[in-house]
């Protein structure tokens, strides 16, 4: 794409830069000079708290019987299932929805993070409780490779590829071999062997093809994910008794961040605050003191109890008194970079499958975002949205630290797309990035039998949800599981009853 042709293209930056801070919206124009830059809460709270500084601590000036942390899916779910309760729900945000936050386009939503669930797990009738209808996806994810698109890569696509004859043998030895193995009776040792193992018998396609999906969906590649992983995923999508039992909505799931934000606010919105950055929790012997920053002055609330829906790379540096082991366990974790690039186009330029694979770019797939809607009876298409994810690796996160380097990503991005395949060569009308730092953590070997247990062991007060406190993927429905254990944990604990067994209200 030439300058003079970029030029007229309208480049939107959104989202939190590095160490998670607050990052308000700003309109963008590529080619401006001077460089762009993005209207935004100063960073420098943020980074005082990576580096340890202190913030003045008032008394308290509130008591609640609950405090949560963080309004991303998990906070919200621990705030709906206790909305009975005295609570206050702080966010760092100026929104709701963490990862899992709609945006809209003129009437077109899109989303900006997590994009669906599936019918067997707790976000489906969560969803439903609600009053969310899920909305069926009923198309297999295809692949672009080489200027061609595969439906249906893993089943009827194996024999289309446009590879060499080997090539598609070795997809399909990896298909038969790695369906045979039996994930029940050696899943430890599988989340402890990292998927390298795996990899060298097969075609580097093959890897290249995991590579693209691991980072989006786990962020890891092949190398740093454990083989159960890739295992326990290549089941839902190419097992004899595949079924495509995936739902989502226009905008994905920031629609259940959305709905659940409009239930709290009906009748608790003064207990609900935003951009509101907490700094410190002290738990003490009979309650615990939570320090935020809000409007630029800090205010401490006392709670009996406290859940921290933040991820742990937060949570260890806010949270006084946590045990050594746990405190390095949550310190293990690793998080990836992960802007998300929706490309908007005024005309159709690919509705060919939901979503869809593009090895070897520098995004990793893309989804429609009017997919489950595009044929229900008068549904009229505006604009055409596509969805880019864009995982970077740890080492680039500097990246998303300037508007220039964010904008860099996104031209990147388009650029990509537009060599994808005959007939993509098209402007769009705008270029939307939202960049997230530290947004998903990496399913490397160990982190699901060995770390996660114990970054989730419950304080006496402070109790800890998240996504990234259940399972080896960070999904919508483990930040909903987080919450319910600990909403368990902290009613519990409100209630005085005697513990004899921590761990059977441990989740």
């Amino acid at each position: 794409m030439s300058t003079n042709r970029r030029q007229f293209i309208k480049f939107v930056i959104g989202g939190s830069i590095a160490a998670g801070c607050p990052k308000d919206f700003s309109f963008v124009s590529a080619e401006t000079s001077p460089p762009p830059q993005v209207d935004s809460e100063d960073n420098r709270i943020c980074h005082k708290v990576r580096d340890g500084e202190d913030f003045p601590v008032p008394a308290a000036s509130a008591r609640h019987d609950l405090v949560i942390v963080g309004g991303g899916i998990s906070g919200l779910t621990a705030a709906y299932l206790l909305r009975q309760h005295d609570l206050l729900l702080l966010e760092k945000e100026p929104h709701w929805g963490g990862n899992a936050y709609l945006m809209d386009y003129k009437g077109s939503p899109y989303a900006t993070g997590t994009a669906f669930i599936w019918s067997g797990d707790s976000a489906y009738p969560f969803a439903k409780e609600i009053g969310l209808e899920p909305l069926l996806v009923n198309n297999w994810d295809g692949t672009i490779v080489n200027g061609e698109f595969v439906p249906d890569t893993w089943g009827d696509g194996l024999d289309k590829l446009p590879y060499a004859a080997s090539v598609r043998e070795s997809f399909k030895k990896f298909r038969k071999e790695v369906l045979a193995i039996d994930l029940e009776k050696r899943e430890k040792e599988l989340y402890e062997t990292p998927a390298s193992e795996l990899m060298k018998n097969y075609a580097p396609e093959v890897k290249q093809w995991w590579d693209a999906y691991g980072p989006s969906n786990w962020g890891a590649v092949s190398d740093e994910t454990p083989v159960a992983k890739i295992v326990e995923e290549f089941g839902f999508f190419a097992g004899d008794k595949r079924q495509d039992i995936r739902y989502t909505w226009p905008g994905g799931n920031g629609a259940i961040s959305q709905r659940l934000s409009e239930i709290l606010q009906t009748n608790s919105s003064q207990r609900m605050i935003l951009s509101a950055t907490t700094v410190r929790v002290v738990p003490r012997a009979n309650q615990v003191d939570v320090t935020y920053l809000h409007n630029g002055e800090p205010i401490t609330v006392a709670a009996k109890t406290v859940i921290m829906a933040t991820p742990k790379f937060i949570t260890w540096r806010i949270v006084q008194g946590i045990p050594d082991e746990q405190r390095n366990a949550m310190h293990a974790i690793r998080y990836v970079p992960y802007p998300v690039v929706n490309l908007i186009f005024d005309r159709p330029v690919f509705e060919k499958g939901y979503d869809t694979w593009c090895p070897g770019n520098t995004f990793t797939d893309f989804v429609v975002a009017d997919w489950v809607v595009r044929n229900q009876p008068g549904y009229r298409q505006k604009y055409n949205i596509l969805t880019c994810y864009t995982p970077l690796k740890e080492q680039d996160r500097y990246h998303l630290l300037t508007d220039q380097g964010t904008q860099e990503v996104a031209g990147r991005v388009l650029a990509d797309f537009q060599k994808l395949f005959p007939g993509s060569n098209v402007d769009p009308i705008e270029v939307h990035i939202y960049r997230r730092g530290h947004p998903m953590y990496m399913c490397t070997p160990g982190l699901f039998t060995k770390v996660q247990p114990i970054t989730r062991r419950p304080m006496d007060r402070v109790f800890f949800a998240n996504t990234d406190s259940e399972g080896p993927e960070s999904t919508t429905s483990g930040a909903i599981d987080a919450a319910q254990r600990a909403v368990k944990q902290a009613i519990h604990r409100l209630e005085e009853k005697p513990t004899p067994n921590q761990a059977a209200i441990a989740g």
